[in-house]
Order: structure tokens, then sequence, then C-alpha cells
């Protein structure tokens, strides 16, 4: 990832509306949500939210699906990883015990929980 990708998807989020949008766009991955109906949960007019997701979809944070009359946002969990890379690459500076901290929070928040593991172990 390029500086100037990193600072537009960062630009972009900088806002709380885009940044709630977004945010809620990933708890509803991977279906995504209709317009209407992030607008809804985010109580905002729908052509305000349509002027932020115009600009989350510049940073290519966000992707858009036209179904018969709705547009389906998605999350581009894609972009938003190579952001959060780029951000995190330099802090190691070739010592990785410096991210080691944000590493392991990552890996607790994110990890399957464990109702899911055992399902899959399950199934294995």
């Amino acid at each position: 990832m390029e500086k100037e990708e990193a600072v537009l998807a960062l630009a972009a989020l900088s806002q709380p509306t885009r940044l709630e949008a977004f945010r809620t766009l990933v708890r509803h991955e991977p279906d995504g949500l209709a317009a209407g109906d992030l607008a809804r949960l985010l109580e905002v007019p729908q052509n305000t939210l349509s002027a932020h997701l115009s600009i989350l979809s510049r940073a290519r944070l966000v992707s858009s699906e036209r179904h018969s009359r709705s547009i389906i946002y998605r999350a581009n969990l894609g972009e938003f990883r190579d952001v959060a890379v780029f951000l995190l690459r330099d802090c190691c500076d070739g010592r990785p015990e410096v991210c080691e901290p944000v590493v392991q929070t990552l890996q607790s928040c994110c990890s399957p929980k464990r109702k899911e593991q055992s399902r899959a172990r399950s199934h294995v």
C-alpha cells in the first residue's frame, strides 16, 4: 500500500458517521446492508449517508452492488487489512517484540468463539 492510499483511507475514517458506518458494515459481513437499512441503524438521513458512503467508496473501504431497487454496501476488509498492515509494518522496525502486544490484542478479540471452535472440531 502506498502512503497516499493509507492517508485517503484514514481520512475517510476520521469522521464519526463514516467510522460508525464502516464499523457497522464490518459487523454485517459477509452479507452487507442495504443503504436504507444502514441509514436507519445509524439514525442519519439517507442523503447524508450517501455522501459518507461515497467518500468511503473512493477510499476503497466499502463496495456496493445493486440488487433490484436496493444498493447493498459491504466493508472491504482486504483494503482495511492493508491499511492496518501499512501502519503496523513500520512499528516493529525489525523488532517484533515492539508489536507483540498489538498482535496479542488482535488475536484475542478476533479469535472464533469457543462454541464455533468446538463445532469446527466436531466436523473434522
